[in-house]
């Protein structure tokens, strides 16, 4: 013969024996000491927490012979055959398994026949599994059913029940038990079933009982047949360990000892995605910690080391993790990932870990490290501009009138977005017969940042603009802001770059909207500047005509509607002349390969980002 399982020979007997469900039970008594049952009752909650067993004693104590203070005597023939699963008053029926129409058609055709008992209970289980004509079959039999018939349903999704159902019924909603009441629970019945229980597998069966009180029990079930040892070997506190030391080896070794011993990495992911939540609840409310005392407080010494930031930047990436696990072919690599990007800031792409680092660069400025030294640009000299620029040289001609251009603006405190051209060179020495005129030498101001920094913040400033402004933008705006390059930002000004004319008038439309989502995420006013910028020429265009304009902008006014005043970028320039313009004749140019030119309708998808053709 079989042993019994702890779980069915420690089931309650009576209403006094159910653990966590005193505003159930004193519901229940308090209607049968007054004999005003309900006609139907709704039992809810997670699994393993006594509807099924609270249904039961109900049903007995209806039918008891001797019923004492709304209890069960547990004596009588009526009680022993609903114990006993054999009694003619109480049928009891799946309702996952007999959904259908039929079967409540069967079960509403003999609820009005007659029973040795004073009640007839039914008891669905999972009656949230109910197809739609079965809720309809037995929505009729719940608004007029027979006197002496009770219902009782139960269901751990009572969102998926039909609102008719549910108006129709008393709803009573079971809990999961407290950590400390199961702990007490736990320890008496491994007293009483003689089983010797250590501390750390206690633990251990709380956890992963997780307030059940079922799941509890078969856990201690699975314990005890280990020998009072806990079969949870994985060490949990070296996660928290590698993510405060930020030692990404440390946190891969648990995951391979975790692998090795046969757990699942899903299941890995959620054990150390609930160990976090602990973490953060003992920061932010002690009280909602459902551990024993002493796991609580070595929890909470880890949590004070962690810091509530680090613990919800951790939940965020390994819950997302855990969805992405679902359709992964190898769980385990997406987790090691994971932890990677957690404990090693080098790998990682979130925006507080660049903040994290800005704050410390902005530490060390304040402490008074060095700053880089001012960068000196080349002036540009117009005869020979465009071939530094990697344009054709042009017959040498009388050098024009040309005022001198204003000098640039400092840069900002952050670092534009460097496009990674090199600087313009000095010009060449001047020929005989020729005096070449300089627009203007361009002073660049001191960098904020020492040294080696200017990557960061460079990174710092473009990430936060592609990976948390973008994706709030909706509608037209993200779709013509999809393409625009971040060029600075100052004082709450960002620089943003257009490919065109044509795109920037667009992107005008919607400026206000872009400024609302970058104040959404970095607070304060804000505005927002358009500019051209097609690429590293435009830099050098911007030092030599002020823009990206034609002649038409009168040399060092023109440009884009007056949109031209970006800060350009000090580059580190060769001191190395450049070589003397070549005469070249006009009968020695070829002609453009063909694929270098440009359709009309590729023009109009450059100046129109995100349209599509319907028709030529």
């Amino acid at each position: 013969m079989a042993t019994q399982s702890l779980y069915r020979r420690y089931r309650p007997r009576r209403f006094n024996e159910v653990k966590g469900q005193e505003h159930v039970v004193r519901s229940l008594r308090n209607a049968v000491i007054n004999h005003r049952e309900g006609q139907a009752y709704l039992f809810s909650g997670p699994r393993g927490t006594g509807k099924t067993t609270s249904a039961r004693i109900l049903a007995k104590v209806l039918n008891c012979e001797n019923p004492q203070d709304g209890e069960p005597c547990c004596e009588c023939a009526s009680c022993l055959a609903v114990e006993r699963g054999t009694s003619y008053d109480v049928h009891e029926l799946d309702a996952a398994s007999n959904n259908g129409v039929d079967a409540m058609r069967d079960l509403i055709e003999k609820a009005s026949l007659g029973t040795p008992g004073r009640h007839k209970v039914y008891i669905l289980d999972e009656v949230h599994m109910l197809s739609k004509a079965a809720e309809a079959a037995l929505l009729k039999t719940l608004e007029e059913p027979p006197p002496h018939v009770v219902f009782v349903l139960a269901t751990t999704d009572p969102q998926k029940v039909s609102e008719t159902i549910r108006s129709r019924t008393q709803h009573l909603q079971f809990h999961l038990l407290p950590m400390d009441v199961m702990e007490q629970h736990i320890r008496w019945l491994a007293g009483d079933a003689g089983i010797e229980l250590s501390d750390e597998a206690l633990q251990s069966v709380l956890r992963q009982g997780g307030g059940s009180a079922r799941d509890t029990v078969s856990a201690l079930e699975l314990v005890a047949s280990g020998g009072g040892e806990p079969l949870e070997t994985t060490p949990l506190d070296e996660f928290i360990e590698a993510f405060i030391e930020h030692d990404p080896g440390r946190a891969l070794t648990v995951v391979a000892l975790a692998v090795q011993q046969g757990r699942d990495p899903r299941t890995l992911t959620d054990d150390i995605v609930r160990h976090l939540r602990d973490c953060f609840l003992s920061l932010m409310a002690p009280e909602l910690v459902q551990l024993p005392v002493q796991r609580a407080e070595e929890v909470s010494a880890l949590a004070q080391r962690m810091g509530a930031a680090a613990a919800v930047r951790a939940m965020e990436r390994l819950g997302e993790m855990l969805v992405e696990m679902r359709h992964a072919p190898d769980p385990r690599l997406l987790l090691e990932v994971a932890l990677v990007q957690l404990t090693h800031e080098a790998a990682s792409n979130d925006m507080s870990v660049l903040l994290d680092r800005i704050e410390r660069l902005e530490h060390q400025v304040a402490s008074g490290v060095a700053a880089a030294p001012a960068v000196r640009a080349a002036p540009i000299d117009p005869s020979t501009g465009r071939a530094a620029l990697g344009g054709r040289a042009r017959r040498e001609t009388a050098p024009a009138a040309t005022p001198p251009a204003p000098a640039v603006a400092a840069l900002p405190s952050v670092l534009l977005v460097d496009s990674g051209a090199p600087a313009a060179a000095a010009p060449a020495p001047a020929t005989a017969g020729t005096t070449p005129v300089p627009v203007g030498a361009v002073q660049a101001a001191p960098a904020a940042a020492p040294v080696g920094d200017g990557g960061d913040l460079v990174a710092a400033t473009a990430a936060r603009w592609a990976g948390d402004i973008k994706p709030k933008l909706k509608g037209l705006a993200r779709a013509m802001y999809s393409n625009t390059t971040l060029l600075g930002e100052r004082d709450g000004a960002f620089t943003l770059g257009v490919s065109n004319e044509a795109t920037r008038l667009k992107c005008e439309e919607h400026r206000k909207d872009v400024e609302a989502a970058i104040a959404s995420v970095v607070g304060g006013k804000v505005a927002v500047q358009l500019v051209i910028h097609t690429g590293p020429d435009d830099h050098d265009d911007a030092v030599a005509g002020g823009g990206n304009g034609g002649g038409g902008g009168g040399g060092g006014g023109g440009g884009n509607g007056g949109s031209s005043n970006v800060v350009p970028f000090a580059r580190d320039a060769p001191s190395v002349p450049m070589p003397d313009e070549e005469a070249i004749d006009l009968d020695d140019l070829i002609d453009a390969p063909p694929e270098a030119v440009v359709s009309p309708i590729d023009r109009l998808a450059q100046a129109f980002p995100g349209s599509q053709l319907v028709d030529e």
